[in-house]
């Protein structure tokens, strides 16, 4: 048998997949849990619009006077919109949101933010991703304490990925689990080292052979030697995910797109993973915001169209949940530059067969301001309170630092 140095030296250079810069072994332990799904399979997957997105030209109030008069350049009229109730509207260009509100898939959930509001990009970004508005301690994120508080559950799986960012977002960070980053399925690559053909398929015997010996009793040791070629056989099947995924429909050739794809094809992998999360971004739009946002809003709304009816062709949409959020909204007045600023209350968006179709929640007041900012009436904890414990059936509690009162959104 070989010695712990000489097997470590042989393997552990080999038992690596390329996800950004973190290791195998999660992958390699879900390989082991393939084909055991959780008993009811619920996924959420979390879209950021990073920059704050004009909520007021997304869910447009197109019939209200005060809308028209403080935003002369801006304001979208009341025969372009695509109404969804004879006082509001979606953008234009949101026709992907259209069909999924009349395949009763999408609720939109009005005046959402927090007390005490900041406008600031990062910290109130901060604020969305660690669910402590009083806090600035970023250490962990609120679903990373969640994916603390269930550690045991998510034993052998990887309990999140983030796709098309090369830092974890701070809401998946947790002190007892990695979450792996990726940008495609690309990066899912068993780095085997140089060499021709033949020496790379000798390598993989070596892996397979040392991973099959005897338990030693070292734990260190034979947790490696099983690693090794569960890393393998995770490299083997989603190598044959990329290659024999059929996606159903097209997804358009936009980033946020090609995100979702990716995330399509990881859920029919089947590795156990509950969370996904991708990003949107260039919602600040300080100036000539009509072009930026109309180009913003058709990206989000045609890929998370595609992404439904993916799933859907599936059977996968009611297992999956979408839930969009940004870190402010826009003031409702429009600045100089023909943009509007930094905001506070905007609207969240939730996608799926389990959604309760329909707008939750009053149109936030166009005339009673705080500062020119839209006043806020749903704090955003609800919602997250609303996808763990209604959606995932996990407590809220330990993750959002108190009491939240779920909303009836699912």
């Amino acid at each position: 048998m070989a010695t712990r140095r000489t097997f470590i030296q042989q393997i552990g250079a080999a038992s690596l997949v390329a996800v950004g810069t973190r290791p195998a072994t999660l992958f390699a332990r879900a390989a082991e849990q393939a084909g055991k799904p959780d008993p009811d399979g619920r996924i959420l997957v979390l879209v950021q619009l990073a920059g704050g997105n004009d909520g007021l030209n997304t869910i447009v109030p197109f019939d209200n006077d005060e809308y028209r008069r403080e935003r002369p350049s801006l304001a979208l009229g009341k025969g372009a919109v695509l109404r969804l109730n004879d006082e509001l509207g979606l953008h234009p260009s949101m026709g992907g949101f259209k069909e999924l509100h009349e395949d009763g898939a999408l609720a939109v959930v009005q005046g959402v933010g927090y007390p005490n509001p900041n406008r600031s990009h990062f910290r109130s970004m901060d604020i969305w991703h660690t669910a402590r508005p009083k806090v600035e301690d970023k250490r962990d994120g609120w679903l990373g304490r969640s994916f603390d508080a269930n550690a045991g559950q998510a034993e052998g799986k990887v309990p999140a990925i983030a796709l098309g960012t090369g830092r974890l977002p701070l809401a998946l960070v947790s002190t007892r689990v990695t979450i792996p980053t990726i940008q495609s399925l690309k990066d899912y690559q068993l780095q085997m080292g140089g060499g021709h053909a033949g020496n790379l398929r000798q390598r993989r015997q070596l892996m397979r052979e040392l991973a099959n010996q005897p338990a030693t009793g070292e734990a260190e040791l034979d947790f490696l030697r099983r690693t090794s070629v569960t890393a393998l056989d995770t490299a083997t099947r989603l190598k044959k995910v990329a290659g024999g995924y059929q996606s159903i429909g097209n997804y358009p050739q936009n980033g946020l797109g090609q995100q979702l794809k990716t995330v399509a094809q990881l859920i029919q992998a089947d590795l156990g993973t509950r969370v996904y999360f991708v990003t949107l971004g260039g919602f600040d739009t300080h100036a000539d915001q009509l072009g930026a946002h109309t180009a913003l809003v058709t990206e989000l709304s045609t890929a998370l169209r595609a992404f439904y009816n993916d799933l859907k062709g599936h059977g996968l949409s009611q297992r999956v949940l979408t839930a969009t959020f940004s870190e402010f909204g826009r003031r409702v007045k429009e600045n100089g530059s023909l943009g509007t600023d930094h905001g506070v209350a905007g609207p969240m968006f939730l996608i799926g067969d389990a959604v309760k179709r329909g707008i939750h929640g009053a149109h936030p007041s166009l005339t009673d301001l705080d500062q020119g900012d839209l006043k806020h009436h749903t704090d955003f904890r609800r919602v997250y309170a609303t996808l763990l414990e209604k959606w995932l059936g996990w407590p809220a509690k330990s993750a959002l630092g108190d009491a939240f009162k779920p909303l009836d959104l699912v």
